[in-house]
């Protein structure tokens, strides 16, 4: 695990088009993952009591596996469809501390 790469982005999301922009979020991970061995997780979610405020939590198998991700088609469509809804964007790296999942 210690190659992983591990990244939160936090973005904020136009109001009145968050619909939209959850279906292409929802559309890009899951490409991602059916296409991407390097990509092992993407997790999206909306904050409770701010529903256009998204966060993705992310890991990928190392660097590589990340550059290669961000050049896909699937990747860039959703840049493109997208880049006037986000109002705001933050990526952050991030180390492991404990990352587990039950299968």
């Amino acid at each position: 695990m210690a190659e992983h790469l591990f990244r939160i982005a936090e973005i904020e999301i136009d109001p009145a088009q968050i619909e939209q922009y959850k279906a292409l979020l929802k559309e890009e991970v899951e490409a991602s993952l059916q296409l991407e061995p390097g990509v092992l997780f993407l997790q999206a979610v909306a904050l409770k009591d701010a529903p256009n405020n998204i966060r993705v939590f992310e890991c990928y198998a190392d660097e590589a596996a990340y550059q290669h991700h961000i050049t896909t088609p699937h990747f860039l469509k959703y840049k493109m469809a997208t880049s006037h809804m986000v109002k705001l964007l933050r990526l952050m790296e991030a180390n492991p501390i404990a990352v587990q999942a039950k299968a």
